[in-house]
């Protein structure tokens, strides 16, 4: 399960129109000056600013399972929000 982190930014969206559900997620990977792995983590509700994170970690593998662990717990919203979050790719976000 050591994969490599994504070499770009996922965006994930979460939307449920009758239930005024509008949110966000989007997870990157960067390298830092002195060869740490960054993964930043930004969420909110569509529209607003948000919230993000910056996860430092000394090596890819790391980062990885870090990247694996937070989508697996996106996985998880229909179970807590009621709406599964989806790709940028899979739904066009209201504006």
């Amino acid at each position: 399960m050591d994969a490599a982190p994504p070499d770009r930014p996922i965006e994930l969206f979460a939307i449920d129109a009758a239930r005024n559900i509008r949110r966000r997620y989007r997870i990157s990977v960067d390298r830092d000056l002195f060869g740490g792995w960054v993964v930043e983590t930004a969420w909110g509700r569509i529209g607003a600013a948000g919230a993000c994170a910056r996860h430092l970690f000394e090596d890819q593998a790391a980062a990885a399972r870090f990247v694996h662990r937070t989508l697996a717990r996106r996985a998880s919203s229909p179970r807590r929000i009621g709406v599964a979050y989806r790709r940028a790719g899979d739904v066009t976000p209201p504006h």
